[in-house]
């Protein structure tokens, strides 16, 4: 293996009971966890005992499949609102980081922007966005729309958004807030910027209404591994989650993003991979695969149908024999990489339907000792597979708890795993540069606000203001 001189990432991701389909039947799992505050704050600590660089909630603006015969069978019909949740965890908490799902879809970059910026605020310097855009069609029914957003246009307007959300985060130049009682001064007007964007699906003003914030932008994180997703990633992300289950495919994926994004003048050490890990930590290598067959035996037939639909482009299944191949599926306006990873996982391993929602269920399971996960996470590490990893847990409290006692410690040992916390703010333990003050367009200048008698001023800045639109 070739050696590196950096360590190894850690996220982890907290699903309330559990991540797998049917955590929330584990013995040990707190079944009603995706309500229980005291239950989220006990693992967000445990987690930073544990020196994770940051946790990650998850989010659908929907109840996750309206499908009520498999719906009710899994824990996915509620959830706390991410940031509402992370604003309270940032309170318990001192150095880990805090990120959040918010879709580019369904929601407007100044309602973005502004909550990412408090976030970091109220944290110091520890909120992370993960930029996702909707994959799941029922989202779409609770904002007004008859149909979904095509692929392609969810990623034309992700781009967009995110440059809006950039630019507001760059209202204000870092010693804006100048606060002087003596002159009654409390910011200096050469020092706060308006953006007055104007594009194809958005137009902003500005400017926002916070401060820049600790990190001058909250992390920039991603999950889409399309052709898109890739460039999106490469042009602006600065962490990855993806879902490769072998460390050739890792590879591959790794080095494709890392060579786009010179293609945007950026350094590949300025965006971070870390694939999904489901560790499954045992005593010995037959304990930890007990542990797992014993959720997989608790898988409903209807359940696991259910669930390689939703992931495989909403193509139903339950007309095929259980323990027959997978059919073609048909193109999806969903997730293409998701459909594609299961459509190779199928032919790849020649698996039933019936194994194959066992497999996706356990999508990026590993099991066995302390020794041998780290075994595991060493080789993808050093094989340039991973920068780190987006640890799933598939019952909670427990497994995290054993990944924290076990693994860490062993990882620790082979001096891949910090010991101690490297700074105060998420950048500082992902080793990423705080971004510079951007200027969008010039100092403001006259009156801002616009006056009431003009209809217009909710929509376009008075023409004294107008200034160079960012494209």
């Amino acid at each position: 293996m070739s050696s590196r001189t950096d360590r190894l990432k850690l996220n982890a991701m907290l699903n309330g009971s559990g991540s797998h389909v049917v955590g929330w039947r584990h013995p040990l799992a707190h079944a009603g966890g995706n309500r229980d505050f005291a239950h989220y704050r006990q693992m967000a600590q445990t987690a930073e005992r544990g020196r994770f660089d940051a946790l990650f909630i998850a989010d659908v603006v929907a109840t996750q499949g309206s499908h009520i015969d498999s719906l009710r069978r899994s824990a996915k019909a509620e959830t706390f609102e991410p940031l509402t949740l992370l604003s309270a965890l940032a309170a318990v908490t001192t150095h880990i980081g805090l990120i959040a799902t918010a879709t580019t879809t369904y929601n407007e970059p100044y309602h973005i922007a502004r909550k990412f910026a408090s976030l970091d605020h109220l944290s110091s310097g520890r909120a992370g966005w993960n930029l996702v855009t909707s994959v799941v069609p029922d989202e779409s029914w609770n904002f007004g729309f008859e149909h979904h957003l095509d692929h392609a246009s969810r990623y034309e307007r992700a781009e967009e958004f995110y440059r809006v959300v950039a630019g507001l985060w760059d209202s204000w130049e870092d010693d804006a807030f100048v606060e002087d009682k003596a002159s009654g001064l409390f910011f200096d007007p050469d020092k706060l910027h308006v953006l007055n964007h104007r594009g194809k699906h958005f137009s902003v003003r500005g400017p926002l209404n916070v401060a820049r914030t600790p990190q001058g932008h909250p992390v920039l994180v991603q999950a889409g591994s399309s052709g898109a997703g890739r460039d999106l990633a490469a042009r602006y992300a600065e962490l990855i989650f993806t879902a490769q289950h072998n460390l050739s495919d890792a590879q591959a994926f790794y080095r494709d993003v890392k060579d786009r994004m010179e293609d945007y003048g950026r350094s590949p050490d300025h965006l971070k991979i870390l694939p999904g890990l489901t560790p499954i930590v045992g005593a010995s290598e037959a304990e930890a695969r007990t542990k797992l067959q014993a959720l997989q035996d608790l898988i409903d037939p209807v359940l696991g149908l259910r669930l390689l639909a939703d992931n495989a482009g909403d193509f139903d299944l339950s007309a095929y024999p259980l323990d027959g191949p997978l059919p073609e599926l048909p193109a999806t306006n969903r997730s293409k990489s998701r459909q594609q990873l299961i459509v190779d996982l199928a032919r790849k391993e020649n698996l039933t339907i019936r194994q194959l929602y066992q497999r996706f269920a356990s999508a990026g399971a590993v099991t066995g000792t302390a020794q041998t996960i780290a075994d595991h996470i060493e080789e993808w590490f050093h094989g340039h597979g991973a920068d780190g990893f987006n640890l799933t847990f598939p019952w909670l409290p427990g497994a995290l708890d054993d990944f924290v006692n076990l693994v860490v410690p062993e990882l620790q040992r082979r001096g891949l795993f910090r010991t101690e916390y490297e700074g105060p703010t998420l950048r500082h333990q992902l080793g990423l540069p705080r971004p510079a003050f951007k200027r969008a367009s010039s100092s403001v200048r006259g009156d801002l606000i616009g006056t009431a008698e003009d209809p217009t001023a909710t929509h376009r800045p008075p023409a004294a203001l107008e200034s160079q639109v960012q494209s």
